[in-house]
């Protein structure tokens, strides 16, 4: 199946020239603050993207958003989907790229993406989110560093007037070297690429595991950093590049080698990619978004329970 998202994809480049048109950035970082959102909110060229899920109480957009803000909810708005028999997949790059011009984004667009900012799994929408737009070739996108609840803590002004954007054309330029299929996977030890585990300590070493994942325990060779080591939950922020650079020494992974992030769908990973990749800079980072879902559910693939 991920041969129709990379043919889609494929389709995109061609009828595009195979290269889309791409924004002027507003900012280079990954993050950014309230303050600097703040100062930009009014700029035609930016879009806030609020992507916080809906709750047991309702909608927390309806509730109060970043003033001008577009909803598209985490697990709703169609970020992911189950491609085959494999969940948390990217959708087909048409079916994406229609998504989200439907939020009145198109490749001349800053975007801001805004989750919660609650704790660290929470943060990980935000980070899947970037990763799409950045697999998808668009670059001038950043995330608000502790999401709303930055936002609010800084006395920024809330609205509770829904944005109903207008559908624009959004072209992507599909990046494969961002995205990690399973034969990568399956090749990395052989290639000299690391594996990254990004789950919890009690799911890599077998001891739990998600109701997706076929079997318990880890790809054979993979290293352990916690996506929860990647941001402060109490301070609701992302951890530093040294801090980072303090993780990736511990687990024994070099700072400028080629690696390779997963957990159980492709959410986890995505903290751990844009630690290491964004925040750290190692650009030779890519994400397996089918994880262990994908790859426990082939008898033939080996998964072992590390020492």
């Amino acid at each position: 199946m991920r041969s129709l998202i990379l043919s889609a994809a494929a389709a995109v480049a061609i009828v595009f020239g195979g290269a889309a048109a791409q924004a002027e950035r507003l900012t280079e970082k990954p993050l950014v603050d309230a303050a600097w959102l703040s100062d930009n909110l009014e700029n035609p060229s930016l879009v806030v993207v609020d992507i916080r899920s809906l709750t047991k109480e309702g909608s927390p957009y309806d509730a109060g958003h970043i003033p001008g803000a577009v909803f598209a909810p985490y697990g709703k708005f169609g970020w992911r989907a189950k491609v085959g028999d494999v969940v948390g997949q990217l959708p087909p790059v048409d079916v994406i790229s229609a998504r989200i011009g439907s939020l009145g984004i198109d490749n001349d667009k800053q975007v801001v993406v805004v989750p919660a900012g609650q704790n660290s799994s929470d943060f990980g929408s935000a980070t899947r989110v970037y990763w799409t737009f950045k697999v998808l070739g668009h670059d001038a996108v950043t995330i608000l560093d502790g999401g709303q609840r930055a936002w609010e803590a800084a006395g920024n002004p809330v609205s509770n007037e829904a944005v109903a954007p207008q559908a624009v054309a959004f072209n992507a330029n599909f990046r494969p070297e961002l995205l990690a299929t399973a034969d990568d996977v399956a090749k990395a030890r052989e290639n000299g690429v690391a594996l990254v585990d990004a789950r919890p300590v009690s799911q890599y070493k077998g001891e739990s595991k998600s109701g997706v994942v076929a079997r318990a325990g880890a790809i054979p060779g993979a290293v352990n950093i916690s996506q929860s080591e990647f941001y402060n939950d109490q301070q609701g922020a992302f951890v530093a590049s040294d801090v980072i650079e303090g993780l990736v020494e511990n687990a024994g992974v070099a700072k400028d080698g080629a690696e390779i992030t997963y957990c159980n769908t492709g959410h986890w990973a995505s903290v751990a990619w844009f630690g290491l990749s964004e925040v750290m800079g190692n650009k030779n980072t890519r994400m397996y978004d089918g994880s262990m879902t994908e790859w426990a559910a082939d008898p033939s693939r080996e998964v072992v329970i590390p020492e």
